[in-house]
């Protein structure tokens, strides 16, 4: 990690350092100065209250924060359409990698930073550009602008 310019916004990300997304937003997070609280959830676990406090805050479902790649999610009969709030979320305490990542909290809200320039909309002070996305595109330009998704 950089060092902390903007120590003083508190942000909180729920990481999984498997995956080239949430990896990626750290780098951005880090890149722009700020030093989050990293919560590694796979091996931390999710409780109720949290997963209703993120979903909400973020404004989606649990549906929408459902992953389905790379996850026991068919197995587990999660991709059923008429499967209930409270199943998922049983389902996401039990098998934490069913919850998408990353999730960000700053001041500015909460959202599933996917894709990772999502993060930029949670952050008054974005990193020096160029910097690129995890899949190599560019994210932000050499003028400091964000690339069009």
């Amino acid at each position: 990690m950089g060092l902390c310019h903007h120590a003083r916004m508190k942000i909180v990300v729920f990481h999984n350092p498997g995956c080239g997304t949430s990896r990626n937003v750290l780098r951005i997070i880090d890149a722009a100065g700020y030093c989050p609280t990293v919560i590694e959830y796979v091996e931390a676990g999710w409780t109720i209250p949290l997963l209703h406090k993120l979903f909400v805050a973020a404004g989606i479902s649990a549906r929408d924060a459902l992953r389905s790649r790379n996850t026991p999610a068919a197995e587990l009969g999660m991709l059923e359409p008429n499967l209930k709030e409270a199943t998922l979320i049983q389902a996401m305490i039990a098998h934490p990698i069913l919850v998408n990542r990353p999730f960000v909290i700053t001041p500015l809200g909460t959202k599933l930073c996917r894709p990772s320039g999502t993060v930029l909309s949670l952050l008054p002070v974005w990193p020096q550009g160029p910097f690129f996305k995890e899949d190599g595109s560019l994210l932000i330009g050499l003028d400091g602008q964000k690339m069009p998704e």
